[in-house]
């Protein structure tokens, strides 16, 4: 090697070791202003004078371990100002129109209240928030059914001592976060005999921002949702906690699914499967050992204050449409929210839920009969469920025989025994019907996840005529057709009329819906009902 070549190496070599070493000393640096962004992201959480994005922003810092929220074909834009959304409208009761803004702390921690006129309740969210489980009455929760047979309900339900839940904050205000007028005014019990989301807020007690007394045992970073929950074995109830628990999710602009918390003392159930797959992760309050402190936690409306349960006794004039028409043409008296809801429930099973997916290919159509069986619910249920239909299997069965004989209409019956299918595969069976037929009963609840052209077919007993699921077709924008028996009886025979439009039988609706679907001549069947 001559001197010029041994000369061209030693630069080469230097100019190598400055580019590592610049490198090395911009990483280092970069880490550094990393660790103090995130420093003062979590600071921030304590202030209120921050704007949503902040909340976002230090919301990320740990959100590798936050699921992603899925896209959905019937999403519409929830952060647009909801001081525009018309009392009473389609979007105020299902999406939100929770528009007045109340700031209760800003210093130290922080928390706040957004209400809504129309449904008459709030959710709140607050940063730097302790939980003290033993302060909490109620038992442990999550337990195998099985195991606390004959356990009271009371048991179950939340009791909160003063100071269950902390705050920091300034004491020179009040030792108390918010007074009986405040809850009043934003918290009403409206129906509800006893409202534990009132009485957990209640129980709320500000600590001094210089105090040590507010020792945390443990932090948890990411956003988190509270939720107490009543008739939590039931999926209709359950729904419009899951409903719920959504749309706090979206009006507090969460960027990712949050945890969430039950405050209850309840023992598991088959839906725990769906409440884990639609958030990040799910525990029960007092499976904590020692105090939680949360930087950033959101307190979710009871399902008994979602438009799902008030449109039971109240009217609310909406009919389901796609997000599609909505976002071209606003309709104060159309919504697409359980659309995109359903969707949401779909997505998070893993199912897709593109446009494309709602169009479901002509390979046959799938008649979904939604059973009731027995199978043990909760502590106090004897694991006997009441019957709606009372031949119920002699309706199936009918139903079975006229598939067998019409091979040519490629109909396929699902038995839908639900109580005991894993909660994927129900929701599977509920997006491939091309008709969903079965007795009044919470099984039901299933069609907010029916794709679009789907056919609901409700047997309604005279002993049980609710709205409950064709309010939910309506809101959805499904076609529905109720059944209505004289008892709970059903004569399922089987006739062949060439005249069906003739006849009075209202089961024929449903060979109507089929038909429809056909891409062959009408069908010359019907199946007869003893109905009104």
């Amino acid at each position: 090697m001559n001197k010029t070549q041994s000369r061209l190496l030693k630069i080469v070599i230097f100019l190598f070791a400055l580019n590592s070493l610049s490198l090395c000393l911009y990483f280092s640096s970069h880490h550094h202003n990393s660790n103090s962004k995130q420093e003062e992201n979590h600071s921030s959480l304590t202030s209120n004078h921050r704007s949503q994005t902040e909340n976002n922003s230090s919301s990320n810092s740990n959100n590798f371990n936050l699921k992603a929220w899925p896209i959905l074909p019937s999403y519409l834009p929830w952060t647009q100002n909801p001081n525009n959304v018309t009392v009473r409208s389609c979007e105020a009761y299902f999406g939100n129109g929770f528009s007045r803004r109340v700031d209760v702390l800003s210093s130290g921690g922080w928390f706040r209240c957004f209400y809504s006129e129309t449904l008459r309740s709030s959710i709140c969210e607050g940063g730097s928030v302790r939980m003290v489980p033993e302060r909490i009455k109620m038992s442990r929760g999550g337990e195998r059914v099985e195991d606390v047979i004959g356990r009271g309900e009371e048991e179950e339900l939340p009791d909160f001592e003063n100071g269950a839940f902390e705050i920091l904050g300034s004491t020179a205000r009040s030792k108390w976060l918010v007074d009986e007028g405040f809850l009043d005014s934003f918290v009403p019990d409206g129906d509800v005999m006893r409202h534990t989301m009132r009485g957990l807020i209640r129980s709320i007690r500000v600590v001094d921002n210089n105090s040590k007394e507010f020792h945390c045992d443990q932090w948890i970073e990411e956003p988190t949702l509270l939720v107490t929950r009543f008739e939590y074995a039931n999926l209709f109830h359950t729904v419009t906690d899951w409903y719920s628990a959504y749309v706090a999710s979206r009006v507090t602009d969460l960027p990712y699914r949050p945890h969430l918390i039950f405050v209850d003392g309840h023992s598991r159930t088959p839906l725990e499967r769906t409440w884990k797959a639609l958030f990040s992760s799910v525990r029960y309050a007092k499976a904590f050992s020692g105090s939680v402190c949360l930087r950033h936690a959101v307190l979710v409306p009871l399902g008994y204050e979602t438009a799902l349960f008030k449109g039971l006794t109240e009217k609310i004039i909406c009919q389901g449409a796609s997000a599609h028409d909505l976002w071209q043409n606003p309709d104060d008296q159309k919504t697409a929210r359980l659309s995109e809801f359903g969707e949401m429930i779909r997505a998070a099973f893993d199912f897709p839920v593109s446009r494309h997916r709602a169009e479901k290919p002509f390979s046959g159509h799938n008649v979904l009969f939604v059973r009731r069986e027995d199978y043990l619910a909760h502590p106090r249920h004897a694991g006997k469920v009441e019957s709606r239909l009372s031949n119920e299997q002699e309706v199936f069965d009918s139903l079975q025989t006229w598939v067998s004989n019409h091979l040519e209409c490629k109909v396929n019956l699902i038995n839908g025994l639900f109580a005991h299918m894993p909660m994927k595969e129900q929701v599977r069976a509920i997006q491939d019907a091309s008709v969903i037929i079965g007795a009044h009963g919470a099984g039901l609840t299933h069609i907010v996840s029916a794709t679009p052209n789907t056919i609901i077919l409700e047997i309604i007993s005279s002993y049980f005529r609710r709205p409950h699921f064709q309010l939910i077709a309506e809101w959805k924008g499904l076609e529905y057709h109720a059944i209505n028996l004289d008892g709970s009886y059903a004569q399922p025979s089987v006739v062949i009329d060439r005249d069906w439009e003739r006849s009075g039988a209202e089961l024929s609706l449903m060979l109507r819906s089929l038909a429809f679907f056909m891409p062959h001549p009408p069908l010359r069947s019907v199946v007869n009902s003893r109905a009104p």
